[in-house]
């Protein structure tokens, strides 16, 4: 049994303690932002960016760390890591992007992030699963059987249907195959026209009422949302003790920003927090990781971790991106309520 599905169980039977927080890191940035999506490369390797073996190198050893419990991976790069025996023996869950909706496609020169969301899936479940085209029941899975599955409401009758109509279909795809899934929905990418104060109950609204018809056989396992602030995260957590609500990570923000999105997230109700950039565009992966644990434990205030991790970066002999004071300051509007 992996670490995450202790602690979902513990979590769902009313017996979550901090300890109990979900971590995961989402490394699958190129599911939507092609070549610069890895991020530079290490400092002293030129001006470029992270090849793709170096970015597997980093998820290794992600995963060697053995504090995350879930590694979210495109499902190409999940297939090489499987081949090097990363996730054997290991505690951590792999999991890979099932869809990969237009939102999240930020491409260079591209302007289709800036249009309404449109439903689209590249990876094949199956071949994910099984390593071929049908189903295999009883066969071994061939990567894993969970994946995440996004969706956006744009308050647009066309466009949330299309995205609803999707759902349905992946949901029956996935019921077929035995997939497991968490569904994470962004905020609106484009104008909705609602005002700013009711956008935040707008989505909560609109994830209670898609789940409305799906039969506990066809739920996500969990759910990845954007901090909205405290009154809302509260209003979804507490609405059904069956759904366990996660948090996306957003911008990479400063360090502090990275603490207290946790420290704030778990004290409204979030029991996971699946971070992106917040994890890859730090000095030290690693370190931030290590901390992000000691933070939602409660063994170290956001201020204090801050600290530790610039003294983390001492000892490791790396430069700082930006003085002590500066990282230290909440700069995300939603974290300074």
């Amino acid at each position: 049994m992996y670490r995450l599905d202790e602690k979902l169980a513990r979590i769902l039977a009313g017996k979550y303690t901090r300890k109990d927080f979900i971590i995961a890191d989402a490394k699958d940035p190129d599911m939507g932002g092609g070549v610069p999506s890895y991020g530079p490369a290490a400092a002293g390797s030129g001006r470029r960016f992270r090849t793709r073996e170096e970015f597997l190198d980093d998820i290794a050893a992600i995963v060697k760390q053995d504090i995350v419990d879930i590694m979210l991976c495109s499902a190409s790069n999940l297939e090489k890591l499987v081949e090097r025996g990363v996730f054997k023996g290991s505690a951590v869950k792999p999991a890979f992007r099932a869809n990969d909706t237009t939102d999240i496609w930020p491409l260079r020169g591209a302007i289709y992030h800036k249009q309404p969301c449109r439903p689209f899936r590249s990876a094949s479940i199956p071949h994910v699963m099984y390593g071929q085209a049908t189903p295999a029941p009883g066969k071994p899975h061939y990567l894993t059987d969970l994946g995440l599955y996004s969706m956006t409401f744009n308050n647009d009758l066309d466009a949330d249907v299309a995205s609803m109509d999707a759902f349905a279909q992946f949901r029956d795809d996935a019921t077929a195959n035995g997939l497991k899934y968490f569904l994470e929905v962004f905020n609106p990418n484009v104008d909705t026209g609602i005002p700013p104060a009711d956008l935040p109950h707008y989505i909560n609204d609109s994830i209670v009422r898609v789940l409305a018809g799906v039969v506990q056989a066809q739920r996500p396992l969990f759910l990845k949302i954007a901090y909205n602030g405290p009154k809302a995260l509260e209003e979804l957590a507490s609405h059904d003790s069956t759904l366990i609500v996660g948090l996306l990570g957003g911008g990479a923000g400063t360090t502090r920003d990275t603490f207290e999105l946790l420290h704030q997230g778990e004290k409204y109700g979030a029991r996971i927090a699946l971070f992106g950039r917040k994890i890859k565009q730090a000095e030290s992966p690693l370190a931030i990781v290590k901390l992000m644990r000691a933070v939602v434990s409660g063994e170290v205030s956001p201020d204090e971790g801050v600290k530790a991790y610039h003294g983390e970066l001492q000892k490791a002999s790396l430069k700082a991106g930006r003085a002590l004071a500066d990282d230290n300051q909440v700069t995300e509007a939603v974290l300074k309520h």
